[in-house]
């Protein structure tokens, strides 16, 4: 099941602060929270004391912390490969090695007595987790999450975050990856950028951000980095569906009632045979054969367009289509209505039999 996190970060806020975020996010089904005990400041004790008490309320909600650790807070704690208890006793779910070891210790890890998760950083790119794994671990308890970056431009490229998710991906682990809310306006760090993975997220709405990471097929959780991400946005995302990519659409005033039906209600899947020029979604032109498809909005065609055939071209009729590239209109094409600017590029990541629905835009 993918799921759904957020950020809380020890001595930023007020603890009451971070508990209602906490409540909150588990109200739209968030489940996963990151915390990150390297950026803690001067007093630790205080902020393990803190953090101890988040994380005892995080487990009435239902969610579950994994704090990001180096191997120097291994030491601060008394902790060590063959000991994490220190770590188990803050009601952590797991710790994320920012900074990892030689790889048998993260496979002695593996098989802690507390079943803690040991979480990989998976944006390094390097054979990392195959040395991990080639010291025989526990796979149940070995998950992934990439980095975020705070500073704009270093975010990672599209092709080297596909590359390290498939790394992951391969070997059957879960992994998660990180998106920047758009009215938080802090992270661990004093740099205030935006907090995301791909650095091509950076200023996207949080939605778009989410839907092109699970369309992925490559991550299985994704986190918001900053806080505090607004109720609005929570529940956004907590309505999201994490497994169909749904386009939001703008449809055109006067759009004849089959046609908003085909578009709406009807599910959509891209051929097999695809073309560089759309993507067809031929089952509605199957279902309603026979029926009327009057020309409406002829216009010129544009990428994103959405397209149903007219009557005038017989036996595709009723076909939908969007448009991938700029095209003449014969007359024989509705042009029905828009993909938002915004997820545009999601266009992109289609592939043939990729199932997909539309919304149209509030």
């Amino acid at each position: 099941m993918r799921q759904l996190g957020v950020s809380v970060y020890i001595g930023n806020a007020k603890l009451q602060e971070y508990e209602n975020y906490l409540s909150a996010a588990a109200k739209y089904g968030f489940s996963r929270i990151f915390t990150c005990l390297i950026s803690v400041g001067d007093d630790k004790a205080k902020a393990l004391k803190d953090l101890k008490e988040l994380s005892g309320h995080a487990g009435t909600l239902g969610m579950k912390m994994v704090a990001d650790v180096t191997p120097e807070i291994f030491s601060e704690l008394g902790a060590s490969f063959h000991n994490l208890k220190p770590f188990y006793d803050l009601g952590l779910y797991g710790i994320r090695l920012d900074i990892g070891f030689s790889g048998i210790e993260e496979s002695i890890m593996s098989y802690n007595e507390f079943g803690l998760k040991i979480e990989i950083n998976m944006s390094n790119g390097t054979k990392y987790i195959d040395n991990i794994l080639s010291h025989k671990s526990n796979t149940d308890n070995l998950i992934g999450c990439h980095n975020f970056y705070p500073h704009r431009y270093t975010g990672i490229s599209r092709e080297h975050f596909l590359k390290c998710s498939r790394q992951f991906k391969k070997h059957g682990l879960r992994t998660a990856a990180f998106i920047s809310s758009g009215t938080a306006d802090f992270g661990p760090w004093p740099v205030r950028e935006g907090l995301c993975t791909l650095e091509q997220h950076r200023n996207l709405p949080m939605d778009v951000q989410a839907k092109d990471l699970f369309n992925t097929d490559l991550i299985d959780d994704v986190i918001i980095a900053n806080c505090f991400a607004s109720e609005e946005e929570l529940k956004l995302l907590g309505e999201l569906d994490k497994h169909l990519l749904n386009f939001k659409v703008e449809l055109y005033d006067g759009i004849p009632e089959l046609e908003k039906r085909i578009v709406l209600e009807e599910p959509h899947f891209c051929r097999g045979d695809m073309s560089e020029y759309m993507i067809r979604s031929t089952q509605s032109r199957v279902k309603y054969k026979g029926c009327k498809f009057d020309v409406f909005n002829a216009k010129p065609i544009k990428r994103g367009d959405i397209l149903i055939e007219n009557s005038l071209y017989e036996r595709y009729a009723g076909e939908l289509q969007v448009a991938l590239k700029d095209m003449g209109n014969s007359g024989r094409t509705n042009v029905v209505g828009h993909i938002c600017e915004e997820e545009l590029f999601l266009l992109d990541q289609i592939e043939p039999w990729h199932k997909f629905r539309f919304i149209e835009k509030r």
